[in-house]
């Protein structure tokens, strides 16, 4: 099932599940709902944030209480928390507030403030912030997208003759591109050889 259809069938509750599980995708289609009037964008903006911030609560306790166990069943975290562990110790108020935005580091981030010294009570009032934050981010990006797509399907409606043209050369010049490069690269290669 597509996202898309996801928002439009379960409409905030879809937010509010895939805000839990990391769902930029859902909290970004659900911006644009908003913006075209299906959903309420406040609700939307705090449906993410709050979902967001639970969704984090069993990682950061899961650290707390079973830390050396994951990183010893997990060595994949176990390499992540290296980094963590010293971006914790310059910046750990920025890296709770941003560590939603560290591709490929969250789960393994979360593990690693359960593990530190950091008390719960900070860790919640940071996170809930952080929450907030890429929350309020993910929205605006999608009210973004929506004015976005709304814009160029106006255009599209209304030149679609020209929006054809302009696709075309668009298609053919990126063509040329390409194959220029690989003729350009093919006689260095046989060069080297």
């Amino acid at each position: 099932m597509e996202i898309s259809q996801l928002i439009h069938e379960y409409g905030y509750l879809a937010v509010a599940i895939g805000s839990f599980f990391e769902g930029e995708a859902v909290l970004l289609a659900g911006s644009v709902a908003a913006y075209h009037g299906h959903l309420a964008l406040p609700l939307v903006l705090l449906l993410g944030a709050l979902f967001s911030f639970l969704g984090d609560q069993p990682y950061f306790f899961a650290g707390r209480h079973y830390g050396p166990a994951v990183l010893s069943r997990y060595p994949s975290i176990a390499t992540r928390k290296g980094r963590i562990d010293e971006m914790l110790e310059k910046h750990h108020v920025l890296l709770v507030l941003s560590l939603r935005f560290l591709y490929g580091l969250r789960i393994a981030g979360l593990l690693a403030l359960g593990m530190s010294r950091m008390s719960p009570l900070r860790f919640l009032v940071l996170d809930f912030i952080g929450a907030l934050i890429w929350a309020t981010a993910v929205t605006a990006a999608g009210l973004g997208l929506g004015k976005l797509l709304e814009e160029v399907l106006a255009v599209l409606d209304r030149d679609a003759g020209r929006m054809s043209l302009l696709l075309a050369l668009l298609a053919a010049s990126s063509l040329l591109i390409i194959f220029s490069r690989r003729r350009r690269a093919v006689p260095q290669r046989v060069r080297n050889d």
